[in-house]
């Protein structure tokens, strides 16, 4: 039987990480690329020129006279861990088929409990909004998932201690090729519909089981075709849906092989986080500098945003 490509890829090894991100100077170098690619832009008037100003690592607009960093309006904002600290936490995070525990990269990273812990919600945070702006196309396996352990009381669909999910996955010549794990309100015809018309390209083929709200993706201009079966869980053995089941089998793996648990309100980003790696699983290599250029791309995400009370919400 011969190995899987992809599977067996050679990937990025620490050796070559540590080659290209060995010290604060080239990670600096290595930002301010995927940044300013074409060169510094000001993020106030959009002018090009200006002047450095070395002691402080800052760039001054020669028009509007604004001092800038690399790290202003980023996701490093006001951060005050060394770049090479960050640029490990997301080797960590990019090169590992299952997740990585906050208490594990604390350990790496020779950081605080709480400091590892926010530095991974900024990283899966940055993947989450990667994530939306894309769209499956094409032929999509589609089914409905839940996060959750069980306890007393109401059990299934409509226990309170289940988070609903889509998980959705993308098919070529019978190979999967991206998948969506996106958390959804619940399970009914407007929560569905929602969800295709910002997920799902039009004139996608969505196959489904036959839950009743997945014909709500005809609303987002795809072709539905329900597969009914007559009894619990058979749809897990057809063969129409092998892939969604596969996956969603790897992540329910990936989630009890790495945490106790976690709350709610970061569910949407621990699974933004395995879809990430998923769909850029062909050259883990290229997923870290991909993942930079993101980070420089998202807007900071402090601890009261990440984690809102009833007073900042």
């Amino acid at each position: 039987m011969s190995r899987n490509p992809i599977q067996f890829q050679r990937g990025l090894s620490m050796a070559d990480f540590r080659n290209d991100y060995d010290d604060e100077d080239r990670c600096w170098e290595a930002l301010c690329k995927a940044r300013w690619p074409g060169g510094f832009v000001c993020p106030n008037c959009g002018g090009a020129k200006h002047s450095f100003l070395a002691p402080k690592r800052l760039f001054q607009c020669s028009a509007c006279g604004k001092q800038t960093s690399v790290r202003a309006g980023t996701i490093f904002h006001h951060s005050k861990l060394p770049l090479r600290t960050w640029f490990l936490a997301i080797y960590c995070l990019t090169q590992t088929k299952n997740s990585v525990a906050a208490l594990e990269l604390m350990r790496t990273l020779g950081v605080q409990y709480n400091t590892a812990w926010l530095m991974k919600q900024k990283i899966m945070q940055v993947m989450h909004e990667r994530n939306e702006k894309t769209r499956l196309e094409g032929h999509i396996e589609m089914d409905d998932a839940y996060l959750g352990g069980e306890k007393e009381g109401k059990r299934g669909r409509g226990s309170e201690n289940k988070l609903p999910f889509v998980a959705a996955v993308e098919t070529r010549e019978g190979r999967p090729q991206r998948l969506q794990f996106r958390r959804v309100e619940g399970f009914t015809k407007d929560a569905i519909a929602t969800y295709a018309k910002v997920s799902i390209a039009p004139g996608s083929e969505v196959v489904s089981d036959g839950l009743s709200c997945f014909e709500a993706v005809t609303q987002a201009g795809c072709t539905h075709k329900p597969f009914v079966t007559s009894r619990i869980h058979q749809s897990q053995k057809l063969s129409i849906f092998r892939w969604v089941n596969t996956t969603l089998g790897n992540l329910k793996n990936s989630i009890r092989g790495t945490f106790h648990a976690f709350s709610d309100r970061h569910a949407a980003r621990h699974l933004a986080e395995f879809e990430y790696r998923f769909n850029r699983r062909s050259d883990l290599g290229a997923m870290i500098p991909r993942l930079i250029r993101a980070a420089v791309n998202t807007e900071p995400r402090p601890y009261r945003w990440l984690v809102p009370t009833e007073a900042n919400a």
